[in-house]
């Protein structure tokens, strides 16, 4: 070789990225590669791999295995495969250069580098089924590992040529382990069948493994869950399971010829190192519920069946998974993760604790701890955020608004580029490290296999430093939500206003009063206090928000209001500061009418609400749970009086949530778009207001029981609901229709009792009606026999002969909504089973029923239509309003009811729906009415909302108009349209109605 061609051939190799051009140049020219050592594309692939040099010297090795084997052709076939086919050429040198540990293990198995060639789109992206087949001929500890080695070949192939990237990655190697730990139980049980068929065992995965997000060489911890065979004692069966366990951990774990597989371990399990290694089902869940750390349910966050028995896992998981989220209710639970966290940090040497990529500060177990402490608080009530996998659960608490998204997508970068470090550390020798090496050569191959191919060590550097950077600053920040997405929309000059700017800002903003507005704004911002300083960065999105509502000026008020109230509460400025939900929220609720605001301003610590804390949330609350908190009140007061206050005051808060919701809900927010389904939001409202309206009355109930006749009342009493309360279709400002009703204990005299429920009743309505703080509840029984002419209560018997008797048609049609409330459950079953016969009657109603039916519709049109009223505007006695819509459907449900069950219900949509369902109209009339019936109940909700007093018409005055408009989802200037809507949508419910109700019987 002339000198001239040595050194341009050195030149060549220093080019493409050898650090030893010498010995390079050396085994290219040796007799391995003299076939193709003058061919440019493997000088080209060498230097594209992480280390070239490494990577020739996998080849030379590789081709001497080739000539080694016995087969004469393979040496010939590699290189022709390697020159010929640029997958297999990328895979097999990106591995090589990237791995000495799989360049070891191909020299000893030369036939593998096979496992490259195919390319087809199902090799792309494997799991565990196609893993299972490939250790599907392991038939002892040995030849399983060189299975498993051959599948992570594969693996590490997609990996280095950014086939797949970081997170794809570790998911194909959690179903790697998946299929190892399913094949190694298998040989386990091969070994033992007496074992196997002693008991039935499951193991489920922790950790990354369970969280599908697996390292190259890392721990695979799991627990053990088992149970025993029919037939066989329970500690047998555990004694076979345990042995089963054991085996199953020493094929993966122990080191044999070709080396291990990995650690399997089993210390995540209850007690650790001195439990038993197998319990039984019954066994963890008393343990987790009694004994179980913070920690320990924290790790159950990534819990997932792997192998033994599908339907033993699934029901560990079933069973385990609505304790792990009550955890974030223990005492001291963010204190707990957080002292975990720094106990790991502080038992890190202090000579690694800059080079762990794992552990240390700003490393990847701080994402995880806190992406986990999130969803441990937040999973509770959001499903959504319950995933094993942390990059998935950031995502998750991304778009739920728990996290701000650009710091989401910053921890989202770091954390994808910090694993990918640890992937390729790992992959150079397989084995389990977090340390970013020293020695410059190893991290050169490191940032070359990261793509950093100008300076690699220094980028290198530079982008380690840069990611543990942002994740030390963010990972606590991550517990806040910041308004950084608000700001960032702003318009330039906007964070910023003089005083000048303000007013001017104000005016295009649509404030009528800016003089009034810049005083609010002044008494706001001014000063130099942290509540002043928090205020100025948040009030000019705050200005953009109410302004976006029909009453800016209010909102702007409302906020002084509250501010000034809990201005010096410390958690009230967090909130603020941290919670972009619930900053937005605030604005949209405080500008939105004044029913919220007046709600809010009875108690103004009721704005925590608005947040995604621990005590808050917008999700509305079943009747059980207020049930169980009124009730809890009345135990605790000292008298009647005082328990229904406390009642009040439970509901009020649970008003104020309610219309919050009904607020964002149709206003819509950035992190809440505007729900679509407008039947939703009414369903919610009025399932919510008649639950704690329910709740109220039990826990009012109670308490006038308990003060007068401690815990037994002489006689059994219970409410039946009526109207829109039995209908659970009760609005912010609707009365509570009731029937109370009562039966003697066994042995009390009936006047005694009668008395008894009287006096319930008499105290009951006083005490919800005392000047108070908190809202009214007003209680309405003229729906009773006889109106307001007969007993406030009767017994169940005096029920019974009344409508026996004297029942009018018009009662049979109301009892239609009838549904017990509160008080004794089987007094109101029976008084149900009572009046079915009277509301579904057998064979339908007659044709004389029908004509009364009618002529009362009529009549009431005609009699209670307020004078003056526009007809056509009338939500409930207009044509197409409430009225006609619900007496179309109870005329179907009484004519039909007694032979169709579906139309036994208290509910208007639901009857409609099952009157459509049974035939008994089309589904165009079905969808008009229920269109009609859902926005006289929204435009009757919002007029509530916005006026904070009941109305049936449209607000004449035009900001309260235009605030119902905004409700409803019409824009500024658009109230006009708003009224033609409801026009057209009731005159075709109208004609529905006409042909439906007025028209021939229905066969």
């Amino acid at each position: 070789m002339t000198p001239g061609r040595r050194s341009s051939t050195f030149t060549r190799l220093l080019r493409h990225g050898f650090t030893d051009p010498s010995a390079a140049e050396r085994l290219l020219d040796g007799p391995e590669l003299m076939p193709v050592r003058d061919d440019p594309v493997l000088l080209e692939a060498l230097g594209a791999t992480a280390d070239p040099d490494l990577a020739l010297r996998g080849l030379v090795r590789l081709l001497e295995a080739q000539t080694g084997s016995g087969n004469g052709t393979a040496h010939r076939e590699l290189l022709d495969t390697l020159i010929a086919a640029k997958p297999l050429r990328d895979r097999l040198l990106g591995v090589l250069g990237a791995s000495a540990a799989l360049t070891d293990h191909l020299a000893r198995h030369p036939s593998d580098w096979h496992a490259l060639v195919t390319y087809e789109p199902r090799d792309l992206h494997p799991g565990v089924e196609e893993f299972e087949r490939g250790l599907a001929e392991a038939t002892d500890p040995v030849s399983l590992r060189v299975a498993y080695r051959r599948c992570l070949l594969s693996i590490a192939a997609r990996d280095v040529c950014g086939t797949t990237d970081v997170a794809q990655t570790a998911a194909e190697l959690a179903d790697l382990a998946t299929a190892t730990l399913r094949a190694a139980l298998a040989l386990a049980e091969a070994d033992a069948p007496e074992d196997a068929a002693a008991c039935r065992l499951a193991v489920i995965a922790m950790g990354k493994c369970g969280g599908h997000e697996l390292n190259y060489v890392s721990d695979v911890d799991v627990i053990f869950v088992a149970e025993a065979a029919e037939g066989v004692a329970e500690a047998k069966a555990l004694q076979a399971a345990t042995r089963l366990a054991s085996h199953l951990m020493r094929i993966c774990s122990e080191t044999t010829v070709e080396g291990s597989i990995w650690p399997v371990d089993a210390n995540l399990r209850p007690e650790g190192r001195n439990g038993p290694l197998v319990r039984t089902l019954s066994s963890h869940v008393a343990y987790y519920q009694r004994w179980a750390k913070t920690w320990e349910f924290q790790a159950l966050l990534k819990a997932r069946p792997v192998a033994g028995d599908p339907d033993l896992g699934r029901a560990y998981v079933g069973a385990l998974e609505p304790l792990v989220w009550k955890a974030a209710e223990r005492e001291n639970f963010v204190a707990d993760v957080q002292k975990m966290r720094r106990r790991v940090v502080e038992n890190i040497p202090p000579a690694e604790i800059e080079r762990e990529l794992k552990l240390g500060p700003g490393g990847l177990r701080d994402v995880e701890f806190a992406v986990q402490l999130l969803q441990l608080v937040h999973g509770r009530t959001d499903p959504g955020l319950r995933s094993g996998t942390t990059l998935d659960a950031l995502q998750a608490l991304a778009a739920g608004g728990y996290v701000g998204r650009e710091d989401a997508a910053r921890l989202d970068a770091a954390y994808r580029f910090l694993r990918s470090m640890e992937h390729r550390i790992q992959l150079y020798r397989l084995r389990r490290t977090h340390l970013v090496p020293e020695a410059e050569t190893d991290l050169r191959r490191l940032g070359r296999s990261l793509g950093l191919r100008a300076d690699p060590v220094a980028e290198l550097t530079r982008e380690w430093k840069r990611h543990t950077g942002v994740v030390r600053r963010l990972h606590e920040k991550l517990f806040y939500r910041p308004l950084l997405d608000a700001v960032a929309q702003l318009a330039p000059g906007e964070t910023r206003l003089s005083a000048e700017a303000a007013r001017e800002r104000l005016v295009a903003l649509g404030y009528a009063d800016p003089a009034a507005a810049l005083r609010h704004l002044e008494a706001l911002a001014s000063g130099v206090t942290r509540k002043a300083a928090i205020q100025r960065t948040l009030l000019p999105v705050l200005l953009g928000w109410f302004a976006d509502s029909a009453d800016p000026d209010a909102g702007l008020l409302n906020f002084r209001k509250v501010s000034d109230a809990l201005g010096k509460t410390p958690w009230y400025l967090r909130l603020l500061r941290d919670e972009g939900a619930a900053a937005e929220n605030l604005a949209r609720v405080l500008s939105a009418g004044r029913l919220a605001p007046d709600l809010l301003m009875r108690a103004p610590e009721a704005v925590a609400l608005l947040g995604d804390g621990d005590g808050g949330g917008l999700a509305t609350r079943g009747r059980a749970h207020l049930e169980q908190e009124m009730l809890a009140a009345v135990r605790r007061a000292e008298n009647a009086e005082q328990g229904v206050t406390a009642s009040r005051g439970v509901r009020r808060r649970e008003l104020f949530r309610t219309a919050a919701a009904d607020i964002v809900g149709s206003y819509g927010t950035e992190a809440s778009p505007v729900e679509a389904d407008q039947g939703a939001l009414v369903d919610r409202v009025g399932a919510a207001v008649s639950d704690i309206t329910a709740a109220t009355l039990a826990g009012t109930l109670r308490a006038v029981v308990r003060g007068g006749w401690g815990d037994t009342l002489p006689t059994r009493f219970a409410i039946i609901g009526m109207g829109r309360f039995g209908g659970h279709e009760l609005g912010y400002g609707s009365d509570a229709d009731v029937l109370f009703v009562h039966e003697p204990q066994e042995g009390v005299d009936e006047h005694e009792a009668a008395a008894a429920a009287n006096k319930v009743v008499a105290e009951m309505r006083r005490l919800l009606q005392l000047p108070s703080a908190d809202p009214p509840l007003l209680i309405d029984a003229g729906l009773r026999p006889e109106g307001k002419s007969g007993p406030l209560v009767r017994t169940l018997k005096s029920y019974e002969a009344y409508y026996r008797r004297w029942s009018l048609v018009w009662e049979s049609q109301a009892l239609l909504r009838a549904e017990p409330v509160a008080g004794d459950e089987d007094l109101g079953r029976r008084f149900t089973e009572l009046i079915d016969p009277l509301r579904y009657p057998a064979h339908g109603l007659g044709d004389e029923a029908v004509r009364e039916i009618r002529r009362l519709k009529a009549r009431m049109e005609a009699e209670r239509l307020p004078r003056g009223a526009d007809p056509k505007l009338h939500t409930k006695l207009g044509p197409g309003g409430l009225s006609d819509v619900e007496w179309t459907v109870q005329l179907l449900q009484m004519r039909h009811g007694w032979h169709e069950p579906a139309l036994r219900t208290t509910r208007t949509r639901a009857a409609l729906s099952a009157a459509h369902a049974a035939g008994l109209l089309s589904a165009e009339d079905a969808e008009t009415l229920d269109e009609a019936w859902v926005l006289a109940t929204r435009v009757r909700n919002a007029v509530m909302l916005v006026r904070g007093r009941a109305g049936d018409t449209f607000p004449t005055e035009p900001r309260e108009l235009a605030a119902v408009g905004r409700y409803l989802g019409y824009g500024a200037g658009h109230a006009g349209d708003m009224l033609d809507a409801y026009r057209r949508t009731a005159r075709r419910a109208r004609t529905v109605v006409e042909e439906l109700f007025y028209g021939d019987p229905v066969a």
